[in-house]
């Protein structure tokens, strides 16, 4: 068999199987988060969770199948790992800067909805202080 063959399953294995790894990995720890984002709506965090955990197959499974492309043939053993750590170093790279990309979303959001609860006050209005005697827009009274 030729060695850029056995390059192509090598990538193709391990990159599926990190994919997979970090995906199971952000979903299975990122459902915590988006409950408190989604201000603990289970249900709605685990939709979002499975959407989440679908695109990032999607964009990392077509990167991986764009990124198969060898255009050297693999001749020996070194060359062999030398093109598999690029390929892989890049796969890599691209998983940390989607899973930053979306930590960074994610973040935004919960401070979004951080704020927000901020902003209500913690007690209803329990009733109206009377307006001064003369109306709102009266003069204040002569001192002295």
């Amino acid at each position: 068999m030729d060695l850029t063959v056995i390059a192509y399953i090598a990538y193709l294995l391990i990159s599926v199987a990190l994919t997979i790894w970090v995906a199971r990995t952000l979903s299975r720890n990122g459902r915590i988060f988006l409950a408190d984002v989604l201000h603990g709506n289970e249900k709605l965090a685990d939709a979002v969770n499975h959407l989440l955990v679908v695109g990032f197959y999607l964009v990392n499974f077509g990167f991986v199948a764009l990124y198969l492309s060898q255009d050297d043939a693999v001749l020996d053993a070194r060359a062999l790992f030398e093109a598999l750590s690029v390929k892989l170093g890049v796969v890599l790279l691209v998983l940390g800067v989607m899973h930053l990309g979306n930590v960074y979303v994610l973040n935004k959001i919960r401070r979004r909805g951080a704020m927000e609860r901020e902003q209500v006050p913690p007690v209803g209005p329990q009733g109206w202080t009377p307006a001064p005697k003369g109306g709102p827009w009266a003069p204040p009274a002569p001192q002295g």
